[in-house]
């Protein structure tokens, strides 16, 4: 059934609210029962029941029961690696013996390095650079929402300009079904790698990240921030609602604990090498084949039994205690998976609707070959505002991309970059996505709080890379 115009309702109802209200959770709610209403030709009854059992069908999906869960370990590593004495072990090592970290900028700088060196999935991105950089940020009166931001902002961008990941696998993934279907030539690695100088969002927004850091040119609601920090030492505004609990993600070490930097430098270690290896295992001898929601799971389960090891035979904890801070930290992530849940429950119903084939068709068949990447990177970052998702918007928006592309005459290479960089810039701009959720996460800052700051960046960042795409699609 074709649901036309009334399939932007159930997104435009969701961003809406959470903007306005910032309650999240009803907001997406609101929009998955919006979404059930139009399907369900407007019975009230049988929209609601549907919109509870959209929400609990979503554990039919593997992958994604496998992030919920990874999103409650992680919370209980969290925790065992604060009460060990790990986290409070770096930072005086960082602080006070070897004085790297001094300041905002050297704090800030910490989270922006940690971004990019782990490029191995966005989430383990996320809450490597969000968990240690935070209480140094903290400590020099760094807002939360611009931790926030530095997380957000080098995570997905960095996983799709270095595709040795999950990343690329799902990406190759879907140029491979369009090479095999004779739509373009050549093999799936080469074609991506050629159109990585032409992810211009990517690009731009890593490096103004690196540019906000260095230069502190705050400006909009950033600025504001930052200077609530600085000038009060708030690093969370007055009435704002932390994403997780401040006392089960900062549990100080256990009383007559030596603060030991190793405590947290190895389980983070064997939760990143292990990544890999997940993707090898399960890509059958191949990481560019690899599972990358398994590769995770993997990860963090792993690490979570190696520090379980580590700290009982220190008799740094019992194991009844080691249990006992996984509980308390799993609690702690509950809003986090609630929020993930209703997050994932919207873009199925999203789906359903067909919103983003609708968006395609609106200008499929109607623009000049230069227009071409320009253009899908509009409609690629509208898409995944709307809907929430990266993956989903390149799984819908690469095929139609690449096939518009080669109708109009459009360069190939500057099509399939403009998709994936539009893809992430309209999730890093929207409220409901999984990502921008995971960074208020693993930064604690209120989530509306932190869409509100990062989005005017993301705005003028997409705004350069447009002029990009239109002289590329002009000249090539």
């Amino acid at each position: 059934m074709d649901y036309g115009l009334w399939s932007l309702l159930p997104p435009l109802i969701a961003i809406g609210l959470a903007v306005t209200t910032k309650q999240v959770f009803i907001s997406l709610f609101l929009g998955i029962f919006a979404g059930e209403l139009i399907i369900n030709g407007w019975d009230f009854f049988i929209a609601l029941n549907g919109s509870l059992n959209e929400m609990v069908g979503i554990f039919a999906e593997g992958w994604i029961t496998k992030v919920i869960m990874f999103s409650f370990l992680v919370g209980g590593l969290i925790t065992i690696i604060s009460a060990s004495g790990g986290v409070k072990g770096f930072n005086n090592y960082l602080t006070e013996k070897t004085k790297l970290v001094k300041n905002k900028k050297t704090a800030l700088l910490l989270a922006y390095i940690i971004g990019i060196v782990i490029f191995i999935e966005s989430s383990i991105t996320i809450l490597v650079s969000g968990t240690v950089a935070r209480p140094l940020t903290d400590k020099y009166s760094v807002s939360r929402e611009k931790l926030a931001y530095v997380c957000d902002s080098t995570s997905a961008p960095i996983c799709a300009l270095i595709p040795f990941n999950g990343w690329g696998a799902m990406l190759m993934g879907i140029i491979g079904v369009q090479i095999s279907e004779g739509v373009i030539n050549g093999n799936a690695a080469g074609v991506l790698v050629k159109s990585i100088p032409f992810q211009f969002y990517s690009i731009i927004a890593v490096l103004a990240v690196g540019y906000y850091i260095f230069t502190e040119n705050d400006w909009g609601p950033m600025k504001k921030a930052e200077l609530r920090a600085e000038k009060t030492g708030k690093v969370l505004r007055d009435g704002a609602t932390p994403m997780v609990s401040e006392e089960a993600t900062a549990t100080p070490p256990k009383e007559g604990i030596e603060p030991n930097m190793w405590n947290m430098i190895l389980p983070v270690a064997v939760m990143v090498l292990m990544m890999p290896v997940g993707l090898y295992i399960t890509g059958n001898g191949s990481i560019l084949q690899g599972s990358g929601s398994t590769s995770v799971f993997w990860s963090v389960l792993t690490s979570l039994t190696f520090a379980g090891f580590l700290y009982i035979l220190q008799d740094i904890m019992t194991l009844e205690e080691y249990i006992d801070y996984i509980y308390k930290g799993i609690g702690a992530i509950v809003p986090v998976a609630i929020l993930l849940i209703t997050a994932f429950a919207i873009g199925n119903v999203i789906g359903q609707l067909e919103t983003g084939q609708y968006m395609a068709s609106l200008v499929k068949g109607k623009i000049s070959g230069g227009f071409g990447p320009a253009i899908l990177f509009l409609l690629a970052s509208g898409m995944a505002f709307a809907t929430g998702t990266s993956w989903g918007t390149f799984g819908i928006m690469l095929p139609i991309g690449i096939q518009m592309a080669v109708a109009m005459g459009a360069p190939i290479y500057p099509t399939i970059g403009a998709v994936i960089s539009g893809g992430i810039m309209g999730d890093h701009c929207s409220p409901i996505s999984d990502t921008t959720i995971m960074a208020s996460m693993a930064s604690a800052s209120d989530h509306i709080d932190h869409v509100n700051t990062q989005l005017p960046y993301a705005v003028v960042n997409g705004a350069i890379a447009l002029v990009f795409y239109l002289i590329v699609g002009f000249v090539m």
